[in-house]
């Protein structure tokens, strides 16, 4: 979405392709767009593919082809050979793959990302405490089955190590804040 404006955004703001940084340096359009587009990424392999693989292999679960594909995108999103392995955190589209594997958690994580965030404008701060609700909660929502919980879980415990740059910069109290409006 960057690149359309003219921009690498590799090399401006935090450096990272994500929703956030493209928001900030290319601005709204452009980081909702980016964020629609992740989440797609996420969502259409963990609804669509499983579907179509069935048809070939009927004796395959669902919801293990979902979470296999839900996987697959966030690694392909945060390692994309095409950029030498440096992609983004992982966090639209770890909500795209929520929204098609474990719904409930969708909600779950919604909620507490917008907490944190009004309370306290960090948007990556936001994003960890949304990953660690979820993986919380999943093992109550999805105890019937185990395996959703684990790999939601490890999903979170991605999506907050991927965060450490973040983590260090809340630390030192230098972690930009979301701005609303225009800069002075």
């Amino acid at each position: 979405m960057a690149r359309i404006k003219g921009i690498d955004i590799r090399k401006v703001g935090s450096g990272n392709i994500g929703a956030t940084n493209v928001f900030r340096c290319v601005g709204k359009f452009f980081g909702i767009l980016t964020f629609a587009l992740d989440f797609l990424k996420g969502y259409l392999p963990t609804a669509l593919f499983p579907i179509l693989v069935q048809y070939a292999a009927k004796d395959v679960s669902i919801i293990h082809l979902s979470l296999l594909f839900g996987c697959l995108a966030i690694i392909g999103h945060n390692w994309p050979v095409w950029l030498n392995f440096k992609g983004g955190k992982g966090i639209a589209t770890g909500a795209g793959v929520l929204l098609g594997v474990a719904p409930m958690a969708v909600l779950i994580g919604a909620l507490a990302w917008l907490i944190s965030f009004v309370l306290t404008r960090y948007v990556s701060l936001a994003s960890i405490t949304s990953a660690m609700a979820i993986a919380t909660s999943s093992w109550w929502l999805y105890r019937q089955n185990i395996l959703i919980a684990f790999i939601l879980s490890l999903m979170c415990a991605l999506a907050v190590w991927r965060h450490k740059a973040n983590i260090r910069r809340l630390l030192n109290g230098t972690e930009n804040r979301f701005a609303f409006g225009k800069k002075t």
